[in-house]
Order: C-alpha cells, then sequence, then structure tokens
C-alpha cells in the first residue's frame, strides 16, 4: 500500500465531523472517550437488525474508521461503506481488516509501531525462558502442593547458549533477538529477503530455519500472505528437542498441526500468546503441561497502552485536519 496519504486522497474535501467517523468494534477506553468527547464519533452496532439500520442511515456518510488490530474493517463492512477514506488502526497489527479491498480503493491505513516494540519483545523474552525452564509448571507443582509431598520437580531445558531462529526480523523480531544475544543465544532468521548488513545467519525458508536452530521464535506479520507458514512440515523441523514461540498471530502456525506436533512429543513444548479463533484455545492445548498460555497481551503494560492510544488519536487528529497519516503502513 501507498505511503502516500496527502489530502488529494480524499474524495470529499468537506471538513471531517462527527458522523464521518465510525468507532468499530471495541477500543482502548482513552481513545474511545476521545471519541466521544473530541470527535462525537459514531459507534458501529455489533450486528443484528441495530447494525443493518445503523448502516442504512450512516454509511455513506462514514469517511473515518477507528478501530482495533483484532476486529478491523472487514470485506464486508469496507464495502457498505462507499466514501471511506481511512483506517485508524490501534495495534501494529492490521491484517483484520480488508488490506487488499483498501489498496485497490486507495484507503490508507495506520497503524501503531515502534511504540510497542519493546513490551512485545519483553513478552517473548519471558515465554521463551518460562517455556524452556517450564516456569509455569514449575509454579502450579508449588501451588497445589506436590513439592511439598517431596517430590522432585523434573529437569527441564537451558535456555542461554541455544540457536533461536527468529521467523519474521522486523522491528519487533529484531528487538527479540538482541534481548537473546545477552543470552549468549545465536541468531538466525527468516524474512521474505535477506538483510543487507545483518550479523545473524539468514535462511531461504521456514524449514530451513526451524531444521537450523534449537528454538523458533514467531514474529512474523499475520494476514493471508503468511497463512499457516509454520506448517507440519516445520513443526517436524522443529523436532522432538526444540521449541515453538510465537508472539506474532495465531494465523502464522497450521494450529492443529501444532496441537498433534505437542501431543505427539514431536516437538519439546510452546508458548503462546496467540492463537487462531481467540479469545478460544483448543482445549487440547489447556490439557497440556509443555505449554505456555497467555491471552495475547504482548504489548499489555500502561505505559505501552497510553502510547498507543495516543499515536491512535494523534493519526485521526492529523487526517482529520490535513489529511495525512502519521504513521500510515508501507
Amino acid at each position: 500500500m501507498s505511503t502516500e496519504t496527502s489530502a488529494l486522497t480524499r474524495r470529499d474535501p468537506s471538513p471531517i465531523t462527527g458522523n464521518a467517523i465510525v468507532r468499530v468494534g471495541p477500543v482502548n477506553p482513552t481513545v474511545a472517550q476521545a471519541l466521544i468527547d473530541d470527535y462525537d464519533a459514531l459507534i458501529l452496532p455489533a450486528g443484528g437488525p441495530e447494525r443493518e439500520a445503523f448502516l442504512d442511515n450512516h454509511a455513506e456518510s462514514i469517511r473515518v474508521a477507528v478501530c482495533s488490530g483484532k476486529i478491523g474493517v472487514d470485506t464486508e463492512l469496507m464495502r457498505h461503506l462507499p466514501n471511506l477514506e481511512a483506517i485508524v488502526n490501534f495495534g501494529v497489527g492490521y491484517d483484520a481488516s480488508d488490506v487488499a479491498q483498501a489498496a485497490e480503493r486507495n484507503i490508507p491505513i495506520s497503524n501503531t509501531p515502534d511504540v510497542l516494540t519493546d513490551c512485545v519483545a519483553d513478552t517473548a523474552l519471558g515465554l521463551y525462558l518460562e517455556t524452556l525452564r517450564s516456569l509455569g509448571a514449575a509454579e502450579r507443582f508449588v501451588r497445589n502442593g506436590t513439592w511439598a509431598t517431596g517430590v522432585n520437580f523434573p529437569l527441564a531445558t537451558r535456555a542461554s547458549g541455544k540457536r533461536v531462529g527468529i521467523l519474521g526480523l522486523g522491528r519487533i523480531g529484531a528487538a527479540i533477538a538482541k534481548r537473546l544475544e545477552g543470552f549468549g543465544c545465536e541468531i538466525h532468521y527468516h524474512n521474505r529477503s535477506e538483510i543487507a548488513g545483518s550479523s545473524y545467519a539468514y535462511h531461504s525458508s521456514a524449514a530451513e530455519l526451524a531444521e537450523a536452530t534449537d528454538v523458533l521464535v514467531v514474529a512474523a506479520a499475520g494476514g493471508p500472505a503468511s497463512a499457516g507458514l509454520v506448517s507440519a512440515e516445520v513443526l517436524e523441523k522443529i523436532g522432538p528437542k526444540g521449541f515453538l514461540i510465537n508472539i506474532a498471530r495465531g494465523s502464522v502456525v497450521d494450529e492443529p498441526a501444532l496441537v498433534s506436533a505437542l501431543q505427539n512429543g514431536e516437538i519439546a513444548g510452546a508458548g503462546l500468546d496467540v492463537f487462531t479463533n481467540e479469545p478460544h484455545v483448543p482445549t487440547e492445548l489447556l490439557e497440556l503441561d509443555n505449554v505456555v498460555l497467555l491471552p495475547h497481551l504482548g504489548s499489555g503494560t500502561h505505559e505501552t497502552r497510553a502510547d498507543m492510544a495516543a499515536l491512535v488519536l494523534e493519526n485521526l487528529r492529523s487526517y482529520v485536519n490535513s489529511g495525512e497519516l502519521i504513521t500510515p503502513v508501507s
């Protein structure tokens, strides 16, 4: 998608007022309140007859949509908004919106890069340590009284000095790699193309990366292009002593294949912050003790969410005033 987001992309040169802005789905409370207080924005009903009536009344007047990375402006909704000019997205991921249709219609999308990089990378590091060292299972071992009976907790896997593959060496992937270097890890990566000047070992495919490393960390962007990238074949290459960490999108991993690999000991364990059908997690994963499960909290700190909210509102304010987004998706 082009980063050219000047006022020339507007089909309507008139000022953007409240009934031209719609909130799609739940958003950050600070953003939600600002949409009411500063813009008197519309709120799209969740579904049913109320949503249909809302679109009948307001669809043609809506020019800007504000949404979260989890909800987005999907294919059907975008088709119902003939005069939509811009999508302001809360989150670095924007794959919940129909990116292809937005590109065809010259509708720019903004996201919130950089401000959440450190917290997501910190979460990945926490998952890495908790998964390899079985820290979650160890805490449950204490809490349920097993340790008090005199039983020893099973040995885990050393976390330092591992060969770690980063699948997607973008902002977040690079921040994860930097943290793991502090643990003496040897970093490998796979991207759509090799990064010039990188000191890390490049591999031409996800399967090749998995075979060459002890731990595969998924940091690739979501969307159709990466769906199922971590396939049954890739999981097989990870091997029975290897681990998978996913802080990207659930869609990047073939979830049924992952469940099977974990159940059958084809990989040693997994640390997951994201799932295919959030907030629903496969029952089979809930029953496994070699999996660490988090509720998609990668950027979930007070500080980062405040920074994300501020950037969303800056993008909205900028587009309303000048027709330009501050952080358009490239």
